[in-house]
């Protein structure tokens, strides 16, 4: 009985050991990103110890299964080849949890959201991991993971001084292997039972942690293994259907349809001459609450917005995700985004896709993509070769003497080589640049210009520099030959957070911006703005109507000119998806099952909600017959 005994009294000093480290995390959280906790009290802080129980023992029960396992095979062998056996195991998972952590302290800076199945994209080049982080941080990350694992050591030594204890030698190894058995058992369908927390039919889930209004208070009290593992469990897998909104598949399919089902001809023609150069500015999280011209954040875009006083700006444009890779599949190809996955990461399927390059080389164009660092980010450069790109450039094709960053060339030597890379091209071309500097970990050249005050401040100096250096190509573009037949188009990959908007599930997070500027842009179009609700995805058939060719291989693309096409905008979200239209917005979060954003009115509510979910639906759907 009392080796029993000391069974039980060691399993539940393993729960205590996990949850000390779960709130020991949380102080370093809060006191790595304690300027991103303004405006939350103490109290607010405090109560994140208190709503994060449940599900930190939730995942303690997960954690011990293997430790009592260890603890009952002790029962039975010699003791002191498993105590061994028995830390080894559990610094193994202490050392899981520490990196998965402390990773997520440090992301957190940037993404402003917990530890993604993002991080495995990132982890296939572990040297853009290295480069993304700036110094500080990779030396954080590791201080951080070293004060786990040596708070974890202390509180080993004092709970566990003699962890095994075998069964006395009277009984026999049937009984004891019996007795092992059972407590095992015992122990464990106690763990079972923690670990869905309770009796009740439906298990817990990451909601059971959220209490506040505040993004940053429930990212706090939500256990990080806990949220890393379920996202992990995502990423091993493509299947997302128990994700999906409940919506009947005929229905689903006609309103969808209903959607697209406009009249596709249109007099708003908005250029000179139907086959202009193309020229894409991919802007490196860009986001519209950043940009003077597209909100109330004034000073960091002077360029830019000079720019949309002589060109046609899309004020209500949004991005389909919040990731490089999934926003150019989204410009190029008219791709929709879904959760938790990223089409270029599936060649089999993206293979299948049109992209506007193809559509362009029918008429005579060269396609050319530009882009200062490592194109096998998110599987970018397999992408557009994939799909015929005649010409993919990135850090490895550039010439000496530019400056460089920790991840990619400076936006001004990019923009240098850019103008060299066009002027070395025969009429007619769609050269596409890709910047880098307004992503982390912004080591760009500083100047006394860049004075930023106040929050994302590097983020918002990095974009100061950024605009510099687009005036600067913007000039230089027009003493050029090709330039008074060129169309620029200029669109973010994805948003940011910013002085206005850093939570990364409210729908203007993912407004970005969309300029249409150049010679061939007729007169009464320069300097309109156009306030229709549009996507990414939405630039394939704007631009191929324009130019007097069809858009039909773009089946989720609508032309944003035509008078006659509907108002609506999907996006993604870290654990959802939110829908546009021009009458609001609404956000639905998949780990807390319920919608955290409804701008809609009552009367229109329903109905929207309702077309939101058949767009999911059927992208999802699609997406699994490519």
């Amino acid at each position: 009985m009392n080796t029993l005994i000391h069974i039980g009294k060691n399993y539940l000093k393993l729960f205590a050991l996990w949850v000390l480290l779960f709130d020991f995390q949380r102080i370093l959280f809060s006191i790595h990103n304690w300027s991103k906790l303004e405006g939350v009290s103490f109290g607010e802080w405090w109560l994140t110890f208190v709503y994060s129980i449940r599900l930190d023992i939730a995942t303690a029960a997960y954690l011990s299964v293997l430790p009592l396992l260890i603890l009952c095979i002790g029962l039975i062998v010699d003791r002191k080849w498993m105590k061994q056996v028995f830390f080894y195991v559990l610094m193994f998972e202490v050392v899981i949890v520490s990196l998965i952590h402390a990773g997520e302290i440090n992301a957190y800076t940037e993404w402003n959201h917990k530890l993604t199945s993002r991080v495995f994209m990132h982890l296939a080049h572990p040297d853009e991991v290295f480069r993304t982080a700036d110094y500080l941080m990779t030396f954080l990350f590791f201080i951080y993971a070293a004060l786990e694992l040596a708070l974890v050591w202390f509180i080993y030594k004092w709970f566990f001084k003699n962890p095994i204890k075998s069964f006395v030698e009277r009984f026999t190894c049937a009984v004891k292997v019996g007795l092992a058995f059972l407590t095992f058992v015992l122990c464990g369908g106690f763990s079972f039972l923690l670990a869905r927390g309770g009796w009740q039919q439906i298990p817990i889930n990451i909601d059971s942690a959220y209490f506040s209004k505040k993004y940053i208070v429930n990212d706090i009290s939500v256990n990080s293994a806990y949220f890393f593992a379920n996202s992990y469990m995502l990423y091993l897998r493509s299947d997302i259907d128990h994700l999906m909104p409940k919506i009947d598949p005929v229905l689903a399919q006609k309103i969808v349809t209903e959607l697209f089902d406009y009249d596709k001809n249109h007099e708003e023609l908005i250029l000179k001459n139907k086959r202009p150069n193309v020229v894409f500015v991919i802007l490196e999280s860009w986001a519209a609450e950043g940009i003077g011209c597209l909100s109330s954040t004034k000073g960091a875009t002077p360029q830019f917005d000079a720019l949309a006083k002589d060109g046609l700006l899309f004020t209500n444009i949004y991005a389909t995700g919040h990731t490089s890779e999934i926003g150019n599949s989204s410009i190029f190809s008219g791709q929709p985004a879904l959760p938790e996955i990223a089409i270029t990461l599936q060649p089999d399927k993206h293979r299948k896709l049109r992209c506007l390059n193809q559509d362009l080389k029918s008429l005579g164009y060269s396609s050319h993509y530009l882009f200062g660092g490592d194109l096998k980010y998110g599987n970018i450069g397999s992408y557009f070769m994939d799909h015929g790109f005649d010409q993919l450039i990135d850090e490895d094709d550039f010439p000496s003497g530019l400056s460089k960053g920790k991840l990619n060339y400076y936006d001004r030597g990019l923009f240098k080589e850019f103008l060299r890379r066009i002027n070395g091209t025969k009429a007619p071309f769609m050269h596409c640049v890709f910047t880098g500097s307004t992503h982390s970990p912004y080591d760009h050249p500083k100047s006394s210009r860049q004075n930023w005050k106040g929050k994302e401040t590097d983020f918002m100096n990095s974009l100061i520099y950024a605009d510099q250096c687009l005036g600067e190509f913007m000039r230089n573009c027009k003493s050029q030959p090709w330039f008074d037949n060129t169309i620029f188009m200029f669109v973010a990959d994805h948003g940011h957070a910013t002085p206005q908007y850093a939570d990364y599930s409210c729908t203007e997070f993912y407004r970005i911006p969309l300029l249409i500027w150049g010679q061939p842009l007729k007169d009464d179009y320069k300097g309109q703005r156009i306030d229709k609700v549009g996507s990414q995805i939405d630039i394939p058939a704007t631009i191929l109507y324009q130019m007097g060719q069809g858009y039909d291989a773009y089946p989720w693309s609508k032309d944003l000119l035509n008078p006659n096409a509907p108002e609506f905008a999907m996006h993604t979200t870290i654990n959802g998806y939110g829908w546009v239209t021009d009458k609001g917005s609404t956000v639905y979060e998949y780990f807390q099952k319920k919608r955290i954003l409804n701008t809609f009115k009552s009367a229109d509510s329903a109905t929207e909600i309702e077309k939101g979910n058949a767009f999911i639906v059927e992208v999802y759907r699609a997406f699994k017959g490519l």
